[in-house]
């Protein structure tokens, strides 16, 4: 059942029973894990072929990193537009056009492929981007309709379930490419045409089937009061960053650890090839890094919402810490670079989920999806000058010192992260007798005093206090959160 918000412009969704939310969020989470896993077969194969496919069209080697990088721009330029998409229609409009631009760059890669035309290339990686910021948006759509206590592991579900696109991904290069021997199109950009079509039933799976739509069905939850257009506008988003702490640091462990982790393992490949590794080497440490990024989400996410968002914070800066020690003093030995790089991914993990969950607790249920998608653009584009710069830190100083400047990046998310727990804590000292049920946010109260309630608080916002409704314990760890004055 739906209704038409007009002041707002959009779909409301009429507020499910408890049976049927439950319901709900079980298929929510089955449709995007399938979504990624599909997308999760496309997007690897724009990173494996866009430097090859650049030298080919280009005849030069010196630009090969361009076509990467244009994937990485447009992942980052896009992720603003469509989180202001999703925030006025909710996620499901939003994901399927970012799939659609995805298999549109695609198709574009192959025609630039066919024509010899490098510029047209780059636009079509730009737009393959797409595809990227789908997948990395598709975790905050499971974090939707998750319970506070159970958010982290709903995000690091999804993230889960990329590990088997990403391993089949670039697997499936080579016979998608033979397919077209004997066409006009090269052999190296036909995969990317696979790569459109995969996108398109992507899309086509998310339009049909994710309904109702998980963002607008948690508006739907939420208090009256908080459903103003003017809630859910992107400057909203930027002032509940603003106004946050949590946010803030949400903000910057999900950027740090996305560029410490780009940054150090794309110059590993080089590094190893300087110690006389070959491809299959190189490839085989590669394929440990990304178990160790995808693989463990699961156990990040029970971690986050068992110990708390801020424990996991500090856990994936010392995971990372040491993959950049391991792999700076690796020299010729490949085990302990292999070594190096799967901690780096576990580390990255980490990060991303605890992050990501923490941004969600920490931010009104309004202004979500245009924070979400500031945080999308902050991490990509903090990524790819990460990756750029870490070519020229190679080239002048040499691998040890990128993994030393890595692991410093880390010293101001740890900073801030050590801020909140001691914050948290002399909040919780100075409540003194106040009772957990008294230290509710309004939004919370709502839906715990609602007809939700056997359900609990779907939602809705952190959890004050050292316990929450129906004595769940507070999500983001030691300390509750002292942005009260955001709430609805």
């Amino acid at each position: 059942m739906t209704t038409t918000d007009k002041a707002a412009g959009q779909t409301a969704v009429a507020a499910p029973t408890p049976e049927a939310l439950r319901a709900l969020r079980r298929r929510t989470s089955v449709v995007l894990v399938v979504s990624q896993i599909l997308g999760g077969l496309g997007v690897p194969i724009g990173i494996a072929l866009a430097p090859v496919l650049a030298v080919e069209v280009s005849g030069t080697e010196a630009v090969s990193g361009l076509a990467p990088t244009a994937s990485v721009a447009g992942t980052a330029l896009l992720s603003i537009p469509l989180a202001s998409l999703m925030t006025s229609r909710g996620r499901r409009p939003g994901l399927v056009l970012a799939y659609l631009i995805g298999a549109l760059g695609a198709g574009l890669v192959v025609v630039a492929a066919v024509v010899g035309n490098f510029p047209l290339l780059l636009l079509g990686m730009a737009g393959f981007g797409a595809a990227s910021s789908a997948n990395l948006q598709a975790r905050f759509a499971a974090a939707d309709l998750a319970e506070p206590d159970r958010r982290a592991r709903a995000i690091s579900t999804v993230v889960w379930a990329t590990t088997i696109g990403a391993v089949l991904g670039p697997n499936i290069a080579a016979p998608a490419g033979r397919a077209f021997t004997g066409t006009s199109i090269p052999e190296t950009a036909g995969p990317f045409l696979w790569a459109a079509g995969i996108f398109l039933v992507t899309g086509l799976l998310v339009a049909v089937l994710l309904r109702p739509d998980p963002l607008l069905t948690a508006r739907a939850l939420a208090p009256a009061e908080s459903q103003s257009a003017a809630s859910r506008s992107l400057r909203a988003g930027f002032s509940a960053v603003a106004a946050s702490s949590r946010a803030r640091l949400a903000l910057v462990t999900v950027a740090v650890s996305h560029t410490v982790m780009v940054s150090i393992m794309v110059m590993t490949p080089v590094d190893l090839g300087h110690h006389g590794a070959d491809l299959e080497l190189v490839g085989l440490v590669i394929s440990g890094h990304i178990a160790g990024m995808y693989a463990f989400s699961p156990v990040m996410g029970w971690l986050s919402d068992r110990v708390g968002r801020l424990a996991v914070i500090g856990l994936a800066a010392g995971l990372l810490c040491l993959a950049a020690l391991l792999a700076g003093t690796a020299g010729p030995s490949h085990a302990q670079t292999a070594a190096g790089l799967f901690v780096l991914g576990l580390g990255w993990s980490a990060g991303l989920v605890s992050g990501s969950a923490l941004l969600t607790d920490a931010v009104p249920q309004p202004a979500r999806a245009a924070v979400q998608g500031l945080s999308d653009l902050t991490m990509n584009t903090a990524a790819g000058i990460g990756g750029a710069a870490a070519g020229l830190i190679v080239a002048q100083a040499g691998y040890g010192w990128l993994n030393a400047i890595g692991a410093c990046l880390l010293l101001p998310m740890a900073a801030l992260a050590l801020l909140a727990t001691r914050g948290g804590r002399a909040g919780r000292a100075a409540a003194g007798a106040v009772a957990p049920a008294e230290a509710v946010t309004s939004a919370e109260a709502a839906a715990s005093t609602g007809p939700l309630d056997a359900a609990g608080p779907v939602g809705a916002d952190d959890l004050s206090g050292p316990a929450g409704p129906a004595g769940r314990p507070d999500p983001a760890g030691p300390g509750a959160p002292e942005d009260t004055g955001l709430r609805g």
